[in-house]
């Protein structure tokens, strides 16, 4: 794949039925389950240092779901992003692809699958979910820099993204405001080219909440930390335990483990089980207890940039 967005199935000279294909006789056809397509973003390294496309990757949904929403019989239909990526090939290595082993890469899949829902409400078509195409490449050296969750068995920050949705609840989404958010239109326009894309993601069912947070921009650079204020209405009782996890420099990252190691291609079996470990999500420290005054609380944070944060409140 090659462009940001796969539209093959809808360059015929005449419009189809949107609820079935027809053949040559002008009969009902198979019958449409859902629809599919492919979004990809496009890295560059520019000025040395990986710059991501994550504005391509976005339009090129964009352009999908209001394609999709152009046949009314087809807006209910299940849309499933069949590969949705920061670049279009898995296998490939190179510069521009320097973003796969750190934490760039987590925090973009963050701050763009949550965009896919925004874009979903948009058009008003029925998201169903995302792949990551990503896959195993075996008998490589480790951090090799292809497009994997894991590398010779060490997880990867990115793979701790999704483990971080899965501790979501699967209830209903919040509603979320930042003031440091950068807009839909801006983002796929421009992409994070200038200020970073400090935003949040989050989802509720009783008694549980959970807020994914990033900071996140294009460009591999360092930059200042993000101190973050996160301010929590409507919230039932007065007591709530809070459960955080991070992604960042220090924490679920195999990859700053190794390198501190000395980047090891043969790693002896006590640095295997420190990257083992080092690549795992996991609680940062026990957890604690907020209080709830009229149904708000708040929890101050920061976050370095490229980072990801993940808090789960429930109810005590």
């Amino acid at each position: 794949m090659t462009g940001p967005v796969d539209t093959r199935p809808f360059a015929r000279p005449a419009r189809p039925s949107a609820t079935s294909w027809r053949d040559a006789t002008g009969e009902t056809g198979t019958p449409i389950d859902f629809m599919s397509f492919h979004a990809k973003g496009s890295p560059k390294f520019v000025d040395n240092h990986v710059q991501m496309g994550i504005s391509s990757q976005l339009h090129g949904i964009d352009i999908a779901f209001k394609r999709f929403a152009s046949y009314p019989e087809l807006r209910g239909k299940p849309i499933v992003i069949g590969e949705s990526d920061p670049d279009g090939c898995a296998a490939c290595q190179g510069p521009q692809l320097g973003y796969r082993n750190g934490t760039l890469y987590s925090s973009y899949t963050a701050a763009s699958f949550t965009r896919k829902y925004a874009l979903a409400d948009k058009h008003g078509v029925n998201l169903e979910g995302a792949v990551t195409w990503a896959f195993e490449f075996e008998d490589q050296p480790f951090f090799a820099g292809q497009r994997v969750l894991a590398t010779n068995g060490v997880d990867l920050p990115v793979l701790n993204v999704f483990r971080m949705f899965s501790l979501m609840p699967a209830g209903r989404r919040v509603a979320v405001t930042s003031s440091a958010a950068i807009g839909l239109d801006d983002i796929i326009a421009h992409g994070v080219r200038k200020t970073p894309d400090v935003s949040a993601f989050a989802t509720a069912i009783d008694g549980k909440v959970a807020v994914m947070a990033w900071n996140y921009h294009d460009d591999d650079l360092a930059g200042p930390v993000a101190n973050v204020s996160l301010n929590l209405t409507g919230l039932t009782g007065d007591a709530w335990r809070v459960t955080e996890y991070r992604i960042d420099t220090d924490h679920a990252n195999a990859f700053t483990v190794w390198k501190k190691l000395g980047s090891p291609q043969a790693p002896t079996p006590e640095q295997y089980k420190q990257l083992e470990a080092a690549g795992k999500l996991a609680p940062m420290g026990e957890p604690a207890t907020i209080t709830a005054t009229s149904g708000k609380s708040t929890l101050n944070f920061s976050l370095e940039r490229q980072a990801v944060a993940l808090f789960v409140i429930e109810r005590k």
